[in-house]
């Protein structure tokens, strides 16, 4: 079979074994690289060998920052750091400005936090905000707009920012530096954010509630007691790690300038997995009173949550070790050149992916993998220009969550927010931000 038609082959079989027949990901995605080696006229010896190889060196890439990054959300969410910073946040900026208040919260959180995770934390606490303020907020839906604005800001920044396991999978198939993608990742969640705001304000006024808020009356706040940690430390543990890797990347741009020492150190601590382990050793002075037995299963939770991310990641590796070996640059170069779709490509495959079976996490690791060897072709070869690639690939996946994804029900249930209107509106908000954020990415490879 031709390079092509093998590739065509591959994006429809994982649409309908993952989505139509929901057989797991990692099934789908050894079994379709085993198949389509062989079918590629590759020797079975050769197809093991670069299942080997792709598996290994994808996890040698990004396993502990998927790892690193897991326990460092378990412990801000276990210390209750994320409620800490939450109600600091909230104070700072009046009951007035709930929304933004949110917004703001989600975004930070999100940071460190898996979407679906950062939501379950939240949702209580905006849930007790949102019944407070149903009287002040005529004509519309506080309670929709409020957790509009908690999905749209965590799932913004999950979408586009490592260490979130898609993203940070992804960036280690495509080959660009962490720190620089953290950065034009944080800038590209801006936009989303935003338009998670401005939808949620016009939805809460299109789509009014179709219950009444004494409905939630059977919701129970958070009643556990003792102090909260201090936000400030919350805060630090969130953005110190964010900080050293970005301070490292922007060192990197002009070596020269700075002394033997600061470079040595900087490389050291700047590197995600340094940076990420600081940002777990400043987390855990936010617990009052940490157990070494409580601080094994903390980890323990988190090590297990990583795995399945983990194997799924190895298996794309795998895959696309198979598909980089096929020989598609030469088969589809006259044709991509001639249609000039550059960025349009990765981010489309992304969406059809993401559509299609639901995950953000696969799709744009599906995308990576299967576009990796492509992208000399699609003019995109240069550092800055795959980092644009991985962030259209990441635009992509966050576009129209809907029944199949996870996290739409994580928001429908934990939201309290009925099917129908998480279609009308989360649906949507999803598709927007989806969107607006590639038009920002085209926008600056256009310009630069």
């Amino acid at each position: 079979m031709s390079p092509a038609l093998l590739l065509t082959f591959s994006i429809v079989a994982i649409i309908l074994l993952s989505s139509r027949f929901k057989i797991h990901t990692f099934a789908v995605l050894v079994g379709l690289a085993m198949l389509v080696g062989l079918l590629a006229g590759m020797p079975s010896g050769e197809v093991l060998k670069h299942l080997r190889a792709g598996f290994g060196h994808t996890l040698e890439k990004i396993g502990l920052l998927v790892i690193l990054g897991t326990i460092l959300g378990s412990l801000l969410d276990h210390s209750r750091a994320t409620h800490s910073l939450a109600n600091a946040i909230l104070r700072r900026l009046g009951s007035e400005r709930a929304p933004l208040a949110v917004l703001l919260m989600a975004f930070l959180v999100g940071l460190p936090i898996f979407c679906d995770s950062g939501f379950i934390v939240l949702s209580g606490l905006v849930l007790t905000l949102a019944r407070q303020l149903a009287d002040r907020f005529p004509g519309r839906s506080i309670h929709l707009q409020l957790v509009l604005c908690l999905a749209g800001g965590l799932y913004a920044v999950h979408c586009l920012v490592p260490p979130h396991p898609g993203i940070t999978a992804a960036l280690g198939v495509v080959g660009v530096d962490t720190g620089r993608m953290i950065l034009l990742g944080t800038a590209l969640a801006v936009p989303g954010t935003v338009v998670s705001f401005l939808w949620a304000r016009y939805a809460s006024r299109r789509y009014p509630p179709e219950v009444p808020v004494h409905a939630f009356d059977d919701f129970k706040p958070d009643e556990t007691t003792g102090p909260l940690p201090s936000a400030a430390g919350a805060l630090a543990a969130i953005l110190v790690p964010i900080g050293l890797i970005a301070l490292k990347s922007i060192v990197s741009l002009s070596p020269a300038l700075y002394p033997d020492v600061l470079l040595s150190l900087l490389n050291f601590i700047g590197d995600p997995v340094a940076a990420l382990g600081v940002g777990i050793v400043l987390a855990l002075f936010l617990f009052s009173s940490l157990s070494k037995t409580l601080f094994n299963e903390l980890l323990e939770e988190a090590i297990v949550k990583a795995g399945p991310v983990l194997v799924i990641v190895g298996a794309g590796g795998a895959f696309g070790e198979i598909i980089r070996n096929l020989g598609l640059e030469n088969s589809l170069k006259s044709v991509v050149q001639q249609a000039g779709l550059g960025l349009l490509i990765p981010f489309g495959l992304t969406v059809l992916f993401k559509t299609a079976q639901g995950s953000s996490t696969v799709a744009v690791l599906s995308a990576a993998t299967i576009l990796q060897p492509l992208l000399p072709t699609l003019g995109l070869e240069s550092e800055w220009e795959k980092l644009l690639a991985l962030a259209a690939m990441g635009a992509g996946s966050m576009t129209l969550s809907h029944a199949n994804d996870a996290y739409f029900w994580v928001v429908a249930r934990f939201g309290r927010i009925d099917t129908p209107t998480m279609f009308r509106t989360y649906s949507l908000l999803s598709l927007w931000m989806g969107l607006i954020t590639f038009a920002c990415i085209w926008v600056i490879y256009l310009l630069l």
